[in-house]
């Protein structure tokens, strides 16, 4: 299998058979790949999980995860580490980005030529739809991405991601957080090992009934930085925490033995 498209969803019972249907669709009409749907639900206490096994049992190609506890992330973990996909991807149950960005999004990786991507509603060439709150709020986070951890994604938090299998689950173990900083996290680390990391401009459309709460969600990212900025003082004093150590699970080195 090419690609691993994940859906993470808690309490999705409003959109989740439609937007599972209209990725189903273009994933058999319209994507050169082979690709399997996940949808990893995390402590849903609504129909949600009821309708993605319902879901499942009529598409050939879908898969559903359940988890008994919340979190994006944590439910991302689940889905990613028990993949055999070449390619690993997740999206917003939304659809808010366009469908089309999907090739883009995952082709450099087939190919071999870059190792992690994202989708960026900041770069040239995107379109986007929402409302200037959320737009300053986006910016003002990225460029604290930058100044903080000197991060060079453009847009960090769009839930438009894929990466190659070997990285992404060499990664995993290195992630700490299991909720919305999740990205933000694997990014930095993937910064830091040197991987290959391609950005792909979309077309995005707000959701008017987003679950996202930008307090909680501000300060759980302010906390994540915070975090990563510490391990990286304690890498650059010679201190460095294993979950920093990335070069030899993502680059393996093949060692000879010199005869005697």
């Amino acid at each position: 299998m090419n690609v691993e498209v994940v859906i993470p969803v808690h309490n999705e019972e409003h959109v989740l058979e439609a937007s599972v249907r209209r990725l189903y669709a273009h994933l058999t009409h319209e994507f050169p790949f082979s690709a399997r749907i996940t949808i990893a639900d995390s402590a849903s206490i609504d129909a949600t999980l009821r309708l993605a096994r319902t879901l499942a049992a009529e598409l050939p190609g879908i898969r559903v995860i359940h988890l008994g506890q919340k979190g994006r992330g944590r439910a991302l973990r689940a889905a990613w580490a028990s993949s055999h996909a070449d390619v690993l991807s997740y999206m917003d149950v939304d659809l808010s980005t366009d469908l089309n960005a999907l090739l883009p999004l995952v082709a450099p990786l087939l190919s071999g030529h870059s190792d992690i991507a994202v989708g960026s509603r900041l770069m040239h060439g995107a379109r986007v739809e929402r409302c200037l709150k959320r737009d300053l709020i986006s910016r003002a986070y990225n460029l604290l991405l930058r100044l903080s951890l000197g991060s060079r994604v453009s847009d960090a938090q769009c839930g438009f991601k894929a990466g190659r299998r070997g990285v992404i689950q060499a990664l995993l173990p290195a992630v700490e957080n299991d909720c919305w900083f999740f990205d933000s996290e694997l990014l930095h680390l993937a910064e830091q090992a040197g991987l290959r990391i391609h950005e792909v401009p979309v077309d995005w459309t707000e959701d008017p009934d987003s679950r996202v709460h930008l307090m909680a969600t501000a300060i759980e990212d302010l906390r994540g930085i915070a975090r990563l900025r510490r391990a990286g003082r304690a890498a650059a004093s010679g201190l460095a925490p294993q979950q920093l150590d990335l070069d030899e699970r993502i680059h393996p080195t093949t060692r000879t033995e010199t005869p005697a």
